[in-house]
């Protein structure tokens, strides 16, 4: 008999990431676990951005026009990364988000997304990425970084950093477990600087 496919999709562990002295932004941890055929890897976990969302949600919605893509949670001018209430509000519509998502075989079958969830490229990279503009294939991607501990090797230093559609920085001074180092915001969780999960 054999076994019905499932995809786990958390997304937890809200962490405040310090741009400057004015400035942060908050990432998630995406946890997947899964037994389907689609995906290279049964367990990962990466951390992303608000910002990245709406990247892929674009890229996905460009590449499928006819599909009607669920809704990310609403950008508002009111959110405030000390108020836990908002935080895990927009937490849990960005895993509502991904539940869906992950659910829609002709989603599933967009190169994009797998390593939007399964490695910590940025979009510029994965957009190199899934056009053969790298060394490295997706399948190789995420292979190597599917539980991150550093970054994808660069393979342009000169590259400007991320220039891609709308920002999400928020002003904070204190609040969620902040982080100014890259390696551990975009580590697999295991780090002291976080919040406690949400029951």
């Amino acid at each position: 008999m054999r076994l019905q496919e499932f995809v786990t999709v958390l997304v937890r562990d809200p962490r405040i990431k310090k741009e400057d002295s004015w400035h942060s932004h908050i990432d998630y941890e995406i946890f997947i676990h899964t037994n389907s055929m689609c995906f290279t890897r049964k367990t990962s976990c990466v951390r992303r951005r608000f910002r990245e969302f709406v990247w892929l949600r674009q890229r996905l919605q460009s590449n499928a026009a006819l599909i009607q893509l669920p809704e990310l949670p609403a950008r508002t001018p009111f959110f405030n990364t000390n108020n836990p209430q908002h935080v895990d509000q927009r937490r849990q519509g960005l895993q509502q988000f991904l539940q869906k998502i992950l659910q829609n075989p002709l989603l599933l079958s967009d190169s994009r997304l797998h390593l939007f969830v399964q490695t910590q490229l940025n979009p510029e990279d994965i957009e190199a990425c899934v056009s053969g503009h790298t060394k490295y294939s997706v399948e190789d991607a995420i292979h190597e970084f599917a539980c991150l501990k550093r970054r994808f090797p660069v393979e342009d230093e000169g590259r400007k950093k991320e220039n891609y559609a709308d920002s999400d920085s928020e002003s904070s001074s204190s609040g969620l477990g902040h982080s100014s180092d890259d390696n551990i915001s975009h580590g697999c969780k295991g780090s002291t600087d976080t919040v406690p999960e949400e029951p």
